[in-house]
């Protein structure tokens, strides 16, 4: 009789050689069956030849013989009496762990059938998805008897429901797009949970499990399943196939390369991965395009099976409930099929998709495959252009369902099909930058969330809502990213001439196309301005305003920023973005309305009268009023702070108070005010207080009075939270800005104290490496620098330090985060109050860029 150590020796050895001799997964669930079937045996041979009155089976992947290299082994002990078996099942898991089989376990009895079924999911399915392993195979068979009794077809319709509930629950926390960039490979849409959740649906309507003894994956018999009972073409069984052997490749070289259990798709993996499976210089972007493919099959699959299997325990509508929509198409309920067997046009299709959109309906199984089957299989799919852009354009003239028809026929490869410019953005990768999605699901976010406005009453909803023709403006979202393959720093440029194009062989008017070209041409712009430049800078507004021609192009473009924006990522549309946009907006229109410049519009729009300020404060006059405005030359000064603030601020001057500090909180942000004698660097160290504080600086204003007094405002969050910030924190603040202009605090020290904590942050929040750019612009009053990077902690007090150290002095400073990179953008004059000459440009560039790459 072999030994326990002798086994463990063999088993070791087994495991390790299967490892490395699969490296590259060629075939991902032979390789996991193979690992399966090799830890049932060390089960079988460590548990020797006992016999066993109680039943041990494979639960989770290990049933499916999926297991991947550092997968949980799930066991589950059945006993008719946990008691009798209590000491045998110790004795076999303390067996196992001894031997480094770190097996979790779990022991059932037969009244934990009823039990689970009435109070945890989770738990409940796992009954229906185990193998037999060992001991009393009589019981096991009684047990899946005695299971499957219990699961009334009411019960079934309760649990199909419930597993359906749980699948959106699960895309909440990890992503509801088979397109997030970096996915969970087995969470996310599209990911390998979807295709197990139908499987676990298939057991409950069928009341059979489908672990065959067979010694492959459980997936490989579940889509000879699907054939055999005719869920769909062979052709979708081949796809699906491929699909879930190159997600369940992905998992298994993310826990090998890893060497632990990792289902978390990142950059750094997706590099490292790719590399290895292709050899090319396109190798990254080349893979990523095949894996949102597969998930996108995946999950496309998914979500019709899930409607199929709910409709199989509902009551169907009496077929004299059907309604001709015309020769080709029947809508029952909200179900639309074919009306006989033809073959369909790209016209037909289209048909089938506006009328998809108009009812708010979906396709049954046999129209959605058919359409797949056209658009995929067919080499060459010739149609006729003029009859069916006519449909396309009817599709974007709905009143709602624009976004989510758009994304459907994406999903079935339709919308590539009758638009090859869009096929390169399918799965386009965006690294380095702050998306989430892939390029062409961020366009299509774009569309459903401008559509979300339609219930929308802000002033954003109302400019939406007022809209009778949005054709234009879908148009523009759609083509907006349209060149990002071909060059993402110029795409707009070359984008607008796309569209011009496409729209040309759709039968587009030169007055329909302009507009659009327009919209794609500019979709920058606006975020550009908001959030990188003085928005009470008379010059800023002038260059902005003159681009339009009316302001109905103006509202256009407001919308499609707001789109862009808001179908990037969750933590970008913030209040304060939200604010900065309807700011520029509103100054914009009064300025195209009434004819007026950005001087003639700032100028009018302040008034400060110093009696309405003084009478804040018992301690101030007038004329400290009217001295203080008279100080400051600087127009932005009025339109940032309130009457009430301005009194704060010359009282606080009154007083004589070395060092003010003012906190004023917003719905998710902290605006901190400090109000204190000018200093050299003074700038660099009231952001190098704030960064040891935690706080992520969004912009910083100052306004320096002739006497010297200086009053700098900031914007910002908690770097973790991205919420304002907690008033608990607010006297350590204060405390250290005092320190930091009394000379007492160090930063140079208290950076270097805080870098191991640093450390483990950064390498948390900040994963990306990039490339530093540092550009001018030109302006009337300032040389303007922008400074592109990675994002880092401490980073603005690195750079405004540089800048002093330069002579630059900075008089407006606007931080633009996204994600984890950054647009500073500095107002600066030189130590002579001159704007930078073109001859140092080279020389600042190298400093700062030597400085920021320090810090990466």
């Amino acid at each position: 009789m072999t030994s326990s150590v002798d086994l463990k020796k063999e088993f070791i050895q087994s495991r390790d050689k299967l490892f490395q001799d699969n490296t590259k997964q060629h075939d991902s669930l032979k390789f996991s069956a193979e690992y399966s079937l090799l830890v049932e045996e060390f089960i079988r041979n460590l548990s020797g030849d006992s016999k066993y009155n109680f039943v041990l089976a494979s639960a989770g992947s290990f049933s499916r013989r999926e297991l991947s290299p550092f997968s949980d082994i799930d066991l589950m002990f059945i006993t008719e009496k946990v008691e009798d078996s209590k000491e045998d099942i110790a004795r076999l898991v303390t067996k196992f762990w001894d031997n480094g089989l770190e097996a979790s376990h779990t022991v059932r009895d037969f009244s934990d059938i009823k039990k689970y079924l009435k109070d945890d999911l989770h738990t409940f399915t796992q009954f229906f998805e185990t193998r037999f392993l060992l001991g009393n195979e009589k019981l096991y068979n009684k047990w899946n008897e005695t299971l499957f009794s219990k699961i009334t077809n009411k019960i079934k319709a309760s649990l199909i429901k419930d597993l359906a509930n749980d699948t959106q629950a699960r895309y909440e926390k990890y992503g509801d797009s088979p397109k997030v960039l970096e996915p969970n490979v087995k969470n996310s849409a599209g990911g390998l949970r979807d295709f197990q959740a139908i499987e676990w649906m298939f057991i409950l309507r069928y009341g059979m499990l489908i672990n065959k003894q067979s010694e492959v994956a459980q997936a490989e018999i579940f889509i000879n399943l699907l054939k055999e009972y005719n869920y769909t073409t062979n052709n979708e069984c081949k796809r699906l196939l491929t699909s879930y052997k190159l997600i369940m490749a992905v998992r298994n070289m993310l826990h090998l390369t890893s060497g632990q259990k990792n289902d978390r798709f990142e950059f750094s993996a997706q590099k490292k991965i790719s590399s290895m499976l292709v050899h090319r210089k396109d190798a990254l972007s080349s893979f990523m395009h095949e894996y949102f493919e597969a998930s996108n099959v995946i999950n496309r699959f998914s979500k019709s099976m899930i409607k199929k299997f709910q409709e199989d325990f509902t009551n169907p509508l009496p077929d004299s409930l059907g309604i001709d929509l015309d020769e080709d198409f029947i809508l029952k309920g909200k179900t639309i099929s074919l009306n006989g067997k033809r073959s369909l046009s790209m016209s037909d299709i289209l048909r089938a998709f506006y009328y998809r959109g108009l009812y708010s309906g979906h396709f049954d199984e046999n129209l959605r495959s058919t359409i797949i089957e056209i658009v995929e299989d067919t080499e060459d799919f010739h149609f006729h252009e003029a009859e069916s852009s006519v449909f396309f354009r009817e599709i974007l003239r709905l009143q709602k369902n624009v976004g989510q028809t758009l994304s459907v026929m994406n999903e079935l490869g339709v919308l590539k099909a009758f638009m090859p410019e869009f096929n390169d953005l399918i799965g386009f990768l965006q690294h380095g930058v702050y998306h989430c999605y892939t390029a062409d699901e961020h366009t299509l976010i774009t569309i459903q969330n401008l559509e979300k406005l339609e219930r929308d009453t802000s002033p954003l909803g109302k400019i939406y809502n007022s809209l009778k023709d949005r054709e234009i403006l879908h148009l523009g979202l759609l083509f907006h990213d349209i060149a990002k393959p071909i060059n993402i720093s110029g795409h707009e440029i070359i984008g607008a001439e796309m569209a011009s194009s496409i729209m040309h062989r759709l039968g587009y008017s030169e007055e329909e196309i302009e507009p659009v070209m327009f919209l794609v041409r500019n979709h920058l712009v606006m975020e550009q301005v908001a959030f990188r430049r003085n928005l009470n800078d008379p010059e800023t507004l002038n260059n902005f305003v003159v681009r339009f021609n009316s302001t109905k192009e103006l509202d256009l473009l407001y919308l499609v920023t707001y789109a862009d924006l808001s179908a990037v990522n969750a933590a970008v549309w913030t209040s304060w973005k939200s604010d900065l946009l309807a700011e520029l907006y509103t100054k914009a229109k009064a300025m195209i309305e009434d004819k007026i410049s950005g001087e003639d519009l700032l100028i009018s729009s302040i008034y400060l009268v110093p009696e309405a300020i003084s009478k804040y404060s018992p301690i101030i006059s007038e004329t400290h009023v009217q001295e203080h405005i008279e100080s400051i030359n600087d127009i932005g000064y009025a339109h940032q702070f309130s009457e009430k603030e301005i009194a704060k601020h010359v009282e606080e001057i009154q007083k004589g108070v070395t060092v003010s500090v003012l906190f004023k909180e917003f719905e998710d942000f902290t605006n901190i005010t400090v109000i204190t004698k000018d200093l050299p660097a003074l700038l660099s160290k009231l952001c190098g207080v704030l960064s040891i504080n935690d706080a992520n600086i969004h912009d910083a204003k100052i306004f320096t009075r002739k006497d010297g007094i200086v009053i700098d405002t900031f914007n910002v969050t908690d770097f973790r939270s991205h919420n304002k910030i907690d008033v608990e924190r607010y006297p350590k603040i204060k405390q250290d800005f005092k320190s930091v202009v009394a000379g007492l605090l160090q930063l140079n020290q208290e950076f270097a104290r805080m870098k191991s904590k640093w450390w483990r942050i950064e390498s948390k929040f900040f994963k990306r490496s990039g490339k530093v750019k540092v550009e001018f612009e030109r302006h009337e009053r300032y040389t303007i620098v922008d400074v592109f990077s990675p994002d880092r902690l401490g980073f603005l007090y690195q750079v405004t330090n540089k800048m002093n150290e330069l002579g630059l002095n900075i008089y407006f400073a606007k931080i633009s985060t996204k994600a984890d990179d950054i647009v500073d953008s500095f107002y600066v004059l030189d130590r002579h109050n001159k704007k930078i000459s073109p001859n140092d440009y080279e020389f600042i560039i190298s400093e700062l860029t030597d400085t920021i790459n320090q810090m990466l």
